[in-house]
């Protein structure tokens, strides 16, 4: 079976096109289950990036209802469509609180984890800890992920490299910061928690899967469970790049990919 576990909808202000869209894409790869993944409702705006990044809480029962709707129509196309979240991992106490609070009460079959680096709120938090050398802030990233393994809060950690791109420092090789990077890694293995492929990285910024194929071997290593998302903001990026990523997936000696159901996980063999 072939699913897409993170796409998103309009809601979440960067992204366009109906879910029922994305389902009709999906039916047209032969994907034959999908997981919608908009970003989750925090606040303050001016931390957290407000409408051009995320619903706001108000909004949610509007994503249930349109995923629902979404739901009702991929039973008539033949696709199986799940509701989840991408939820934030964030060194601000109170809104992890809040954010987790929603969590729990929305019922959502798979919550992602995500250190969006390039929020004002981070940026702000890393300039109080005086916290400007790239090594430093790269070295602050990764240990962020890892508090977000620990956490319990998530199924999945999405894009963990995505601290490559998007400007908050120049881009690097990974092996330059292997250490930390294999650190995550054992967080990983030791809560046998998923990590997330995500194959928009191949669209943008270095043009390399997230995580890059490095980690990857890794990760592997460690028979880390893996998770897979086009992280789709239209419809026509459903599915994108997943038949090249699957067959590197194997040659590296990846045997399944899960997915997430009522946030019960559920393997499919490669």
């Amino acid at each position: 079976m072939k699913f897409d576990n993170h796409m998103h909808t309009s809601l979440c202000g960067h992204a366009f096109g109906e879910p029922e869209e994305y389902v009709d894409a999906a039916r047209q790869q032969g994907i034959e289950l999908v997981t919608f993944t908009c970003h989750v409702p925090l606040e303050p705006d001016d931390l957290f990036g407000g409408r051009r990044i995320r619903m706001s809480l108000d909004q949610l029962p509007l994503y249930r209802k349109k995923i629902e709707a979404a739901r009702r129509y991929g039973d008539v196309k033949g696709v199986k469509v799940l509701c989840g979240i991408e939820a934030e991992i964030f060194p601000h106490e109170e809104a992890m609180r809040s954010m987790s609070e929603t969590i729990a009460e929305s019922e959502f079959d798979f919550v992602l984890g995500s250190l969006h680096h390039q929020l004002p709120g981070y940026h702000n938090w890393l300039d109080q800890r005086g916290l400007w050398e790239d090594a430093d802030i790269i070295r602050s990233y990764f240990k962020g992920l890892i508090e977000g393994v620990r956490s319990g809060i998530y199924d999945s950690i999405a894009h963990p490299d995505v601290i490559r791109i998007y400007g908050t420092v120049e881009p690097f090789a990974v092996e330059t910061y292997r250490e930390e990077i294999e650190q995550f890694l054992d967080a990983l293995q030791e809560k046998d928690h998923c990590m997330e492929v995500n194959t928009s990285g191949l669209i943008k910024g270095v043009y390399e899967v997230h995580p890059a194929p490095p980690i990857l071997d890794w990760a592997a290593e460690r028979r880390l469970k893996l998770t897979m998302g086009s992280d789709s903001h239209a419809p026509e990026q459903v599915g994108q790049h997943f038949d090249s990523v699957r067959k590197m997936l194997k040659e590296k000696g990846f045997e399944s990919l899960y997915y997430f159901e009522n946030r019960v996980r559920k393997e499919v063999r490669l």
